[in-house]
C-alpha cells in the first residue's frame, strides 16, 4: 500500500499568484500542501470559469456564528473560527476587546490553547491601553494607560501567541510600550487614538508598524492639522488595516488608502463580532451590549459602531465588484500583506509549492464556490 499523500489537480481556473494572474491554470495539492508537480493518477477538478485564490488571512476579528472570541469557552470560539472559514478565511487572529487585566489574561491563555493547536494564528489585543475620547465600543471605567509592565503582563499571559496590541500611543507609556511591543516581536499598532501628527510620527520611529482600522476611531484628516491619518498613510513602514464593508468607510477614502500606501501596505480586515455570518438580534461585545440592525452592529447604549458583521470574502467582492480595485490587489490585501505581518508568509498568504494548501474558490461573479485549508474542501466547488 502506497504511502503517499493524495493528491489533487485544480485546473482551468484563473489563478491568482504573486506573479500576476494565470489563465486556464492549476494549483497541484498533495495531502496539507501545494505541491510543484503531479502524478499521473492524480484526481483532476475542472473549475474552467472560476477564480483560485490563497486562503483570506484576518488580522482583525472579535467574532462570527454567534459566538464571541472575546469571552464564553473554547468550542465557542471554534463555532466562530470554522464560521469565518466556510467564508474563505482560513488564517485568523482572535482579538479581544477592553477587560479587566485579569480575565484578559485568562483570555489570552485560552486563546494561546487553540493557537497552539493550530486552529487560529494568534491573539489580538485590542485594549484597554487606548483614549477614552476615542474609545468606540470599549467600557469606558476599564480603559488605562499603556504601562509597559502591564503590556508586557498580557503579551506573557499569550505564552508566545500575541501577535498584535492596539494602543493609543500618545498616553503616558505609549512609546515604551511601543518599544517593548518591537522587542518581543509583537505588533505594535497605532488606534483608538487621539493622537497629532508628530504623535504618531514618535510612535512609527518608536516601531509601531500598523494603524488599527485606519480612519475609524481617530482623528480625522484636517488641512491644519494631518493628525494620525496622514502619518500612518505616508510612513512605507506601516500597514494600515481597513474594514471594507460599506459603513466602516466612504469608498473615496479607501481608494484614497490604496492609491496613497499602495495595495502592498494595506490589510483587508473584517472586525467581526458574534452577528457576522449569523444575523441581526442583540448581542454583547466584552462587558456591552450591542445591537445589530440591517447588518450594521450599533452599541445600545450610545449607538457607536462596535466592530462589524462582515466576513471577507464579502469584502473581497465589494473592493473587486464596487471599488474596481484589480483582483491582484485585493489578493495582496486579504492574503499575502497579514500573512506577511503575522510573520506566516513562508506557510500560507499565496499558491506556491510548499505552503499549506489554503485556498479559495470563486466563481466569475466573485461569489465563494469552494474554500480548502490544509488540502481539505471546508466548502467543496463539487457541491
Amino acid at each position: 500500500m502506497s504511502g503517499r499523500a493524495q493528491s489533487t489537480v485544480l485546473s482551468g481556473a484563473r489563478v491568482v499568484l504573486p506573479t500576476g494572474i494565470v489563465a486556464g491554470g492549476r494549483v497541484i495539492v498533495e495531502g496539507a500542501r501545494i505541491a510543484g508537480s503531479a502524478h499521473e493518477d492524480t484526481a483532476r477538478v475542472d473549475l474552467s470559469g472560476h477564480w483560485i485564490v490563497p486562503g483570506f488571512v484576518d488580522m482583525h476579528n472579535h467574532g462570527g456564528g454567534g459566538a464571541s472570541f472575546t469571552s464564553g469557552t473554547a468550542e465557542e470560539v471554534l463555532t466562530g473560527v470554522r464560521t469565518h472559514r466556510e467564508h474563505g478565511t482560513t488564517t485568523l487572529v482572535a482579538s479581544t476587546v477592553t477587560g479587566d487585566l485579569d480575565e484578559l489574561a485568562r483570555r489570552a491563555a485560552l486563546l494561546a490553547e487553540l493557537t497552539q493547536q493550530g486552529e487560529i494564528a494568534g491573539v489580538h489585543f485590542e485594549g484597554p491601553f487606548i483614549n477614552p475620547c476615542r474609545k468606540g465600543a470599549h467600557k469606558e471605567d476599564l480603559l488605562r494607560d499603556p504601562d509597559p509592565a502591564e503590556v508586557r503582563k498580557l503579551v506573557d499571559a499569550a505564552h508566545g501567541a500575541a501577535r498584535m496590541v492596539t494602543l493609543a500611543t500618545e498616553l503616558p507609556g505609549g512609546l515604551d510600550s511601543v518599544r517593548l511591543l518591537a522587542e518581543h516581536g509583537v505588533i505594535a499598532a497605532v488606534g483608538h487614538t487621539d493622537s497629532t501628527y508628530d504623535q504618531t510620527v514618535q510612535a512609527i520611529e518608536a516601531g509601531a508598524t500598523v494603524a488599527t482600522h485606519l480612519y475609524n476611531a481617530m482623528p480625522g484628516l484636517e488641512h491644519r492639522a494631518p493628525g494620525p491619518i496622514a502619518a500612518l498613510l505616508e510612513d512605507e513602514r506601516v500597514t494600515v488595516e481597513l474594514i471594507n464593508d460599506g459603513t466602516h468607510l466612504h469608498p473615496a477614502m479607501l481608494e484614497l488608502a490604496f492609491h496613497h500606501a499602495g495595495a502592498d501596505r494595506v490589510a483587508l480586515i473584517t472586525d467581526a463580532m458574534d452577528a457576522a455570518g449569523f444575523g441581526d438580534g442583540t448581542y454583547h461585545l466584552g462587558p456591552l451590549e450591542v445591537e445589530v440592525k440591517g447588518g450594521v452592529a450599533r452599541l445600545v447604549e450610545g449607538g457607536s459602531i462596535a466592530g462589524s458583521t462582515l466576513t471577507l470574502d464579502t469584502a473581497f467582492k465589494r473592493s473587486v465588484t464596487v471599488d474596481r480595485l484589480p483582483v491582484e490587489s485585493v489578493v495582496q490585501a486579504i492574503s499575502a500583506n497579514p500573512a506577511k505581518l503575522l510573520g506566516l508568509y513562508d506557510e500560507v498568504g499565496s499558491l506556491e509549492p510548499g505552503k499549506y494548501a489554503d485556498l479559495v474558490v470563486l466563481d466569475a461573479e466573485f461569489d465563494v464556490k469552494g474554500v480548502m485549508r490544509r488540502g481539505e474542501w471546508i466548502v467543496s466547488p463539487l457541491g
